[in-house]
């Protein structure tokens, strides 16, 4: 098993425990039924649609709308770093670090990638 290998399964979980702890914690965090539901539910949808419309053209699979290889990343950031806020305002600060920590050693793993991405 290569480490690309190694790398882009770390990243498909990264992406799968993103859409879990937006879950979880919108649960937890909303006031209300309809603000849990929306938070829980809408929130995790909403972010799987943005990750898997916008998309590079030489990325793997069909862009339904293809972006800059900054913008995606920049997309990437803010839903990895939206679930770990979200898990940190639930009161999971060691879930929200180590998630934190696991996809900096997944963009580390994936750096040549990333570059790939920065320079557009």
């Amino acid at each position: 098993m290569s480490i690309v290998t190694l790398g882009l399964g770390l990243h498909f979980i990264l992406e799968l425990c993103a859409l879990a702890a937006m879950a979880f914690a919108g649960f937890r965090l909303g006031d209300n039924l309809a603000m849990r539901l929306l938070l829980g539910i809408a929130l995790p949808v909403a972010a799987a649609a943005v990750w898997g419309i916008f998309r590079v053209p030489n990325d793997p699979g069909p862009a339904t709308v293809a972006i800059d290889g900054r913008l995606r990343l920049l997309i990437e950031w803010a839903i990895f770093g939206l679930a770990a806020a979200m898990l940190y305002a639930a009161g999971h600060t060691t879930l929200a670090l180590a998630f934190v920590a696991a996809a900096l050693v997944d963009y580390a793993i994936m750096y040549e990638r990333v570059l790939r991405l920065l320079q557009g």
